[in-house]
C-alpha cells in the first residue's frame, strides 16, 4: 500500500495525509463531526411515517382483556349475552404451518373485544381439510385455505363491579 493514501484504524487514527498535507487526529474528528452535524441537520424536515398507530397496540392486545370461561356458570357476577363470534385461522398452503386453534381462539376473542365484551365462553373448534373445504361450495376459504381451524364462542358483557 502506498503511503500517500488514506489508512484508518479501527482502533486509533494515525494520520491522513490530503492534498500534500497533514491532518492530525483531533482535526480529523472535528471535520467529521462537522460533516456528521451537516448531513443530519440536511435531513432535518424528512418526516418518519411508521405503523405505530394507537389502533394497532389496542387491536393487538385486544384478546387480552376478553377473559375465557369454561361455562356461564363459572361467571360469578351478573352477565349479559352480546352475540356469537367466530374466529378462524387458515393454512394457505400446504407446506406452510397448520392451522392453530390457539390462533383462532384469539381472533374469536378480538371479535369479541370489538363488540365490547370482556368474557366469552367457547363451545367447538371444528378442523375442516381441503376436501371439507371444497364442499362449501366454492366459498372463498376453500378457494384461499389449504385446511382451516373454526372457533365458536358467546361473548358476554360480565359486570366487573358485581361479584
Amino acid at each position: 500500500m502506498q503511503s500517500d493514501t488514506f489508512f484508518i484504524d479501527m482502533i486509533h487514527i494515525k494520520s491522513i495525509k490530503l492534498i500534500g498535507g497533514q491532518v492530525n487526529t483531533r482535526t480529523y474528528h472535528i471535520i467529521l463531526t462537522l460533516l456528521f452535524i451537516f448531513f443530519t441537520s440536511s435531513c432535518s424536515n424528512r418526516y418518519v411515517s411508521t405503523n405505530l398507530d394507537k389502533e394497532n397496540f389496542s387491536r393487538y392486545f385486544s384478546p387480552s382483556k376478553v377473559k375465557i370461561y369454561q361455562s356461564e356458570n363459572d361467571i360469578q357476577s351478573r352477565y349479559q349475552f352480546i352475540d356469537i363470534v367466530e374466529g378462524q385461522d387458515c393454512q394457505v398452503k400446504a407446506h406452510h404451518a397448520a392451522p392453530d386453534e390457539i390462533n383462532a381462539r384469539t381472533h374469536a376473542r378480538q371479535e369479541a373485544y370489538t363488540l365490547h365484551a370482556n368474557a366469552i365462553v367457547f363451545s367447538s373448534c371444528a378442523v375442516l381439510s381441503q376436501a371439507q373445504l371444497a364442499k362449501q361450495n366454492m366459498s372463498n376459504d376453500a378457494k384461499q385455505c389449504h385446511a382451516l381451524v373454526i372457533c365458536y364462542g358467546k361473548a358476554y358483557s360480565v359486570d366487573a363491579n358485581n361479584k
